[in-house]
């Protein structure tokens, strides 16, 4: 089988290079590449990179994910988030290519406390969003063959997470406040790669699975819960911390250009069943990632 994979320098990227690997032949791509093209805002490049190495399966971990900068770059996020997903799904389509492809939580508009299901109605927010909505449209209008998995709160060991800004933020302050009426479930890059590489082959044999999933770690958690979880591992692990009370606020204490939603949960139960897997609670993916980076 052979794979192109984009964005294979970003947080799912990177996991998808391995995991991705026992399938067949990898050939990673991302923005800056310099033999072939993984920039998802040169479309001709995409579509030429393409039809010259005709991948059996192309995996798209690239998109616009500033998500406060897409509210002032609409028409970037468009591009790289709808447009170029578009292009992507119109040349898999045309060489009989699966098109693996990752969207958000974001899609929704954050109301009610009910996990959201597939077949819910989208309404985003804020552009990032948008984008990205438009971009699974794209897919289901253009390729027959494809997997989008909608996720939240994605997070890695490597580079920036939000468990490293607590981490560093406790070990100088004595106070924080943290939003506590926004709820979803953290879910690792390295879960969500593996989880992509058993789809992708369980899809290979049975090509009705083709569709719109929503992946993530089960359970549910506020960011100030998932604060005091980075706080309790940290103390429990030697880490000297100043941080002596944890405050819990609301969204409006801390307001940004885009609009967040409240309510991040995804129903898995699709994904589950479809797939054959159980989907780990999501302290257990917080834990190893911060055994990993309070170890260095």
């Amino acid at each position: 089988m052979d794979i192109l994979l984009l964005g294979c320098n970003g947080q799912v990227g990177w996991e998808l290079q391995r995991s991705l690997a026992p399938l067949g032949r990898v050939t990673p791509l991302d923005y800056d590449s310099d033999s072939l093209c993984g920039d998802l805002s040169n479309l001709d490049g995409l579509s030429q990179t393409i039809r010259y190495l005709k991948p059996d399966v192309i995996v798209n971990a690239a998109a616009h994910t500033a998500v406060d900068k897409a509210e002032s770059e609409y028409e970037y996020a468009k591009l790289l988030n709808a447009t170029a997903v578009e292009v992507l799904a119109k040349e898999a389509e045309a060489i009989g290519a699966w098109l693996i492809h990752y969207s958000t939580d974001y899609v929704f508009d954050g109301g009610g406390d009910k996990p959201w299901e597939e077949v819910d109605t989208p309404a985003p927010l804020n552009v990032y969003g948008k984008t990205k909505h438009a971009g699974e449209q794209s897919i289901q209008n253009h390729c027959s063959k494809y997997l989008i998995f909608r996720t939240s709160w994605v997070y890695a060991a490597r580079g920036n997470n939000f468990a490293k800004t607590m981490l560093r933020l406790g070990q100088d302050k004595d106070e924080l406040s943290v939003i506590n009426d926004q709820f979803g479930a953290p879910t690792g890059a390295e879960l969500l790669a593996d989880c992509t590489a058993h789809a992708v082959s369980k899809a290979q044999i049975n090509p009705e699975l083709a569709g719109l999933y929503h992946l993530t770690a089960s359970g549910t958690t506020s960011w100030y819960e998932y604060a005091s979880l980075v706080f309790d591992c940290a103390s429990k692990a030697g880490v000297e911390l100043a941080i002596q009370k944890l405050h819990p606020v609301t969204t409006s204490v801390f307001p940004t250009p885009a609009t967040r939603p409240h309510n991040s949960r995804l129903n898995t139960a699709k994904f589950q069943t479809s797939f054959g897997l159980v989907l780990p609670a999501w302290q257990q993916g917080v834990k190893r990632m911060l055994d990993e980076i309070l170890g260095e």
